[in-house]
């Protein structure tokens, strides 16, 4: 940027805002599960297999944002810990299918109800219509950066 064109005005910017806000919640969340011994990765995945049994190391990657690579060393982890469990072999193709254990299920009800209870205190000034257009509107914003935009005709 050169010094005659003007910067971001942060008191009005949404990204950093919605930086602000991603920061606080990571924090929060980070506050809930360190004492769980867990941190928000390990959550998520945990969270994922239970509504998704079966998901694989890449789509747990995706759906926890880390790379493959990361995702396969928590997978291992959890597995130690008997958290989850993956067959020896692929079924089919390479992807080995990760679901949770009843020991699991149990690690992931006392998180759930810590993070349930942490996103109940950040919507609690805003109602239930403001909360469903701040999903809308995040959702359309994520839209906006991820999918490819409308080729004018």
């Amino acid at each position: 940027m050169s010094q005659g064109e003007p910067g971001i005005e942060l008191d009005t910017s949404v990204g950093y805002t919605l930086k602000a806000a991603a920061s606080a919640l990571h924090s929060a969340l980070e506050a809930v599960l360190s004492p769980l011994g867990m941190t928000i990765t390990h959550y998520s995945c945990l969270e994922l297999l239970a509504q998704r049994p079966g998901l694989s190391n890449s789509e747990l990657a995706r759906g926890t944002f880390v790379t493959r690579q990361s995702m396969n060393v928590l997978l291992k982890a959890l597995e130690r810990q008997g958290l989850v469990i993956r067959p020896a072999r692929a079924p089919v193709g390479r992807a080995l299918p990760t679901e949770l254990t009843a020991r699991g299920r149990r690690q992931l009800e006392v998180a759930s109800a810590a993070v349930r209870r942490v996103e109940q205190d950040m919507l609690a000034n805003l109602d239930a219509n403001e909360q469903d257009q701040m999903r809308r509107l995040l959702t359309t914003c994520i839209a906006s950066l991820t999918e490819p935009p409308a080729s004018a005709t």
